[in-house]
């Protein structure tokens, strides 16, 4: 009998990490070294499907037998997206900009097994609007909030009652992991029944 191949999350995200755990797969957690491409100016759709797959083929080229899961995500606002802020002056421009408005979060999703030959490559978008805020509640939110490793320097679980009026689509893809759609990848693999 074949057991079924393992599962690696191509990822350092302690968010996609707890996501993924709620699809109740086991898994392990191998963190790529690649240089990601985040030039604000590529279309946010482009830029997370290339990084996704560069992260799992990066991983998977180490473990051709393995299942490798990559992903990434970022927050694009009128014609330019915002990643993981370099510092907090950065964090509290993206906080300034996106104050007021509706964003789109686009997360995308590539899994790899070399041995053979399988490439699938997905993704997902969500809508967000902030609140209209001031500076007094950007302060409020990064001394409460560790915003440096969030695509546009927020995270829809901590905090959102001080900047989030609402969102559309998977709260999951905003937190950095569409479960439903990854729950059907992982379903098309045979590692979910």
């Amino acid at each position: 009998m074949n057991s079924a191949p393992l599962l690696i999350l191509a990822s350092a995200s302690p968010r996609r990490r707890e996501l993924l755990t709620q699809l109740g797969v086991s898994f392990t957690v191998e963190t790529a070294a690649v240089t990601e491409h985040e030039d604000p100016a590529t279309d946010p759709r482009v830029m997370v499907a290339h990084n996704a797959g560069l992260k799992a083929d990066w991983v998977a080229a180490r473990n051709p037998e393995a299942l490798v899961l990559g992903a990434d995500t970022t927050v694009f606002l009128e014609g330019a997206a915002l990643n993981k802020p370099a510092d907090s002056t950065e964090a509290r421009a993206m906080l300034r900009r996106l104050s007021g408005r509706t964003h789109t979060v686009f997360t995308g999703l590539a899994l790899r097994r070399l041995c053979e030959g399988l490439r699938i490559d997905d993704g997902e978008s969500s809508e967000v609007t902030f609140k209209t805020y001031g500076d007094d509640v950007i302060e409020a939110y990064l001394a409460r909030v560790h915003t440096l490793d969030k695509a546009g320097g927020y995270g829809i679980q901590d905090r959102a009652d001080m900047i989030v009026a609402g969102y559309q689509g998977s709260l999951s893809n905003i937190i950095g992991l569409p479960l439903e759609t990854t729950k059907q990848i992982l379903t098309r693999c045979g590692l979910i029944r």
